[in-house]
């Protein structure tokens, strides 16, 4: 089990433009050989975006990128031609297959702050797809087959547990509040990576929400 803070994180984004990153894996400028993915998972970004701020259109390829909005509203444009507003709650994925280009921005009134995972697809190419879960429930698991992949939410209440996935690859990322794993104590931005994870479980010191990747090997 590798416990990785919040605090270690890479910096990035571009705060005077309103946008502040923190990453999780080798990103950009930030390359770490040693840090390259885990999994499936290749990219745990929190983004942090202030009103009228954005990513400017840009491409992707050969990856799945999951996002959950933690905070505002996040409006997402693709090339292939959706255009939607993402709000806590909803997990959106776009399978960016064999090439896609994308907008996000945050056109509401108050910040935004999201979560967005990038997965490494069992197989490249294929066409691009995009999917959307309006406020997906604590029990309905979120497949990404394309990554051998599937998504767990789970938010508890202070003194509240859940069962984390038995895989050979888990990851565990804190959105919000502070959790107990296994003797240790997380917080908001700190994750967990676990290999062949068996009989574990996740207890709420406050009340908290969570994000879980079940991976086969």
């Amino acid at each position: 089990m590798d416990v990785r803070r919040a605090a270690q994180r890479y910096p990035g984004g571009d705060p005077a433009t309103g946008i502040e990153s923190s990453h999780a894996f080798s990103f950009g400028p930030h390359y770490d050989p040693g840090n390259l993915r885990f999994g499936a998972v290749i990219a745990c970004n929190e983004e942090r975006l202030a009103p009228g701020a954005g990513f400017d259109e840009h491409p992707h390829s050969h990856t799945e990128i999951v996002t959950w909005v933690v905070e505002g509203e996040l409006t997402h444009r693709d090339s292939a031609g959706h255009e939607t507003v993402v709000r806590p709650g909803d997990v959106q994925r776009l399978s960016s297959a064999g090439g896609v280009r994308h907008v996000e921005r945050n056109d509401g009134p108050g910040p935004l702050t999201f979560v967005q995972m990038w997965l490494a697809p069992a197989r490249p190419g294929g066409d691009p797809s995009y999917d959307i879960v309006r406020g997906i429930a604590d029990s309905t698991p979120y497949a990404v087959p394309e990554a051998a992949a599937m998504l767990h939410v789970r938010r508890l209440g202070a003194g509240e547990r859940t069962a984390v996935p038995d895989g050979a690859y888990v990851y565990v990322h804190v959105v919000r509040g502070e959790v107990r794993l296994d003797g240790e104590e997380l917080g908001p931005g700190d994750s967990v990576r676990i290999t062949d994870a068996k009989d574990l479980e996740v207890s709420g010191i406050t009340e908290t929400e969570l994000l879980l990747w079940e991976m086969a090997g």
